[in-house]
């Protein structure tokens, strides 16, 4: 991890750590141990403050305090999972125990570190956060691609995938749809070009990941 990492590298520029920490002097040294390997770091003295901090567009993951002024981490966590908004969290305490560890875990977290801990194993963590972060927006992404090419596709082509995605050879999709067995080619064909599918294969694949064949 270091600032001259490529741009696919979790500890990038355009990555980020939030540290939430009502402890000044932990803040900074989480801060200056951040900086010291090339990762850019914002803090914050409460989890309101945090709130209030602009959407990032880049990776990015949580450094939080169990133990706040006025609501808990773990409260916090909830909060936001039930605001739908998702960041890897990694967990610090200084009165860490194992039930604490394990409700951390089971919502999501990443780590859960109880102070003091070593440097590397907070960098390690914060190594894995924002490789996850990188990820789970790299599917969102693949994902929003594919309902904007979805929605160029014709009400037929849309229901050939439909149809394809169920498990439906061409024949038994022209029978669905009352139509002719070339015609049903001509439809999926125009709906692999627009999808950008390779094959008849990765049509199906496409239409699973956005649920075309549920529901209909």
């Amino acid at each position: 991890m270091n600032g001259n990492s490529p741009s696919n590298d979790p500890s990038s520029k355009d990555s980020i750590v939030f540290v939430v920490d009502d402890d000044a002097s932990m803040r900074d040294a989480l801060s200056n141990l951040l900086r010291s390997v090339g990762i850019r770091v914002e803090t914050f003295a409460s989890t309101a403050d945090f709130l209030q901090q602009p959407k990032t567009e880049g990776a990015s993951c949580l450094v939080l305090d169990v133990r706040l002024q006025g609501s808990s981490g773990l409260d916090f966590q909830r909060q936001l999972a039930g605001s739908n908004v998702t960041i890897p969290i990694i967990f610090i305490t200084g009165h860490g125990d194992i039930e604490m560890s394990v409700k951390a875990m089971k919502a999501g977290a990443v780590d859960f570190l109880a102070k003091p801990f070593r440097e590397q194993d907070l960098l390690d963590a914060v190594s894995a956060a924002l490789q996850a972060d990188v990820e789970r927006r790299a599917v969102e992404r693949q994902l929003a691609d594919l309902h904007a090419r979805y929605e160029t596709l014709t009400v037929r082509e849309k229901e050939v995938m439909t149809f394809a995605a169920k498990g439906l050879m061409n024949k038994q999709i022209a029978g669905q749809m009352n139509l002719s067995e070339i015609t049903v080619k001509i439809h999926r064909g125009h709906a692999m070009k627009k999808m950008h599918a390779k094959s008849f294969a990765d049509l199906v694949r496409m239409a699973e990941s956005l649920g075309a064949g549920q529901g209909h």
